[in-house]
């Protein structure tokens, strides 16, 4: 009986230490655990990658698998220690990183039950995310942070440029319909207006063309709009990018971020400002 409190604190110590490898970055074995773990999902998915080569699927097929079923076994073991000791087993399984760690193994493991989704395990290229928190990058946090406010503030803005394009590629689309016709291509105005996608973001695949010198005048506005409608985004977002960095931003001291001038709390710890 007098073991049993002793038990307990060694498996709070180890839990605990267990935490700070496998969660944490600040310690040296973290950190460790996490660049190893970084090599393994690399591996992983190169040998997805290999594994969609239909010459070297028949020659190694057999390879590839074992090893393939290698790394869903590490990758589980991990899924599950995870579960174990986190302090908030449903909140991590819930959470974005659970999401994705889970869905790095159920490809593999539902294979021979359900056929054809073998090659959702490219998947386990998003856990690489990881390695922002590994290198300690929080100096680029405030500028995804003026980014996501840029964008936000000329969503409104993007959102009519976009409806007014919409609008666009439709008039131009009916009018390449009834200008070429059927007998070059545009055999009906579906097929017009992808034309005009294709034409007007200057992709141009060449499948169909105009051939009649009215269409290909048409197509030539259509062209050099394109390189100016490309840029009318770029224009929205660069002003409100300096729109927000004039702000005064308060800085958070715990996590070294920026935040509005109106925060009163962390968007990135929680602490408070």
């Amino acid at each position: 009986m007098k073991e049993r409190p002793f038990v307990f604190i060694f498996t709070l110590i180890m839990k605990d230490k267990l935490y700070s490898i496998v969660f944490g970055t600040d310690t040296r074995s973290g950190r460790i655990f996490d660049q190893i773990l970084l090599v393994i999902i690399i591996l992983s998915v190169l040998v997805a990658m290999v594994d969609s080569i239909p010459v070297w699927f028949k020659e190694y097929h057999w390879e590839l698998l074992a090893i393939e079923w290698g790394f869903t076994i590490i990758f589980t073991l991990e899924y599950v220690l995870r579960v174990i000791i986190s302090p908030q087993p449903l909140k991590y399984i819930v959470s974005f990183w659970g999401i994705i760690d889970l869905l790095a193994v159920l490809p593999t493991l539902l294979s021979p039950f359900v056929t054809g989704y073998e090659t959702l395990i490219i998947i386990r290229s998003l856990r690489l995310l990881r390695i922002f928190r590994i290198l300690k990058l929080s100096r680029f946090m405030q500028e995804s942070n003026v980014l996501f406010h840029s964008l936000r503030a000329s969503s409104y803005k993007i959102t009519v440029f976009l409806f007014f394009v919409v609008m666009l590629t439709v008039i131009c689309g009916t009018i390449m319909y009834v200008v070429e016709g059927a007998e070059n291509g545009f055999d009906s105005i579906p097929q017009g207006i992808y034309w005009s996608v294709v034409t007007l973001t200057t992709v141009g695949y060449g499948d169909i063309s105009p051939v009649t010198a009215l269409g290909k005048f048409i197509a030539s506005i259509m062209m050099i709009t394109g390189y100016g409608i490309i840029a009318i985004p770029t224009g929205l977002i660069t002003v409100e990018m300096a729109r927000f960095k004039d702000k005064k931003l308060k800085h958070c001291k715990m996590c070294d971020s920026d935040n509005g001038e109106h925060a009163k709390y962390c968007d990135q710890c929680g602490e408070e400002l």
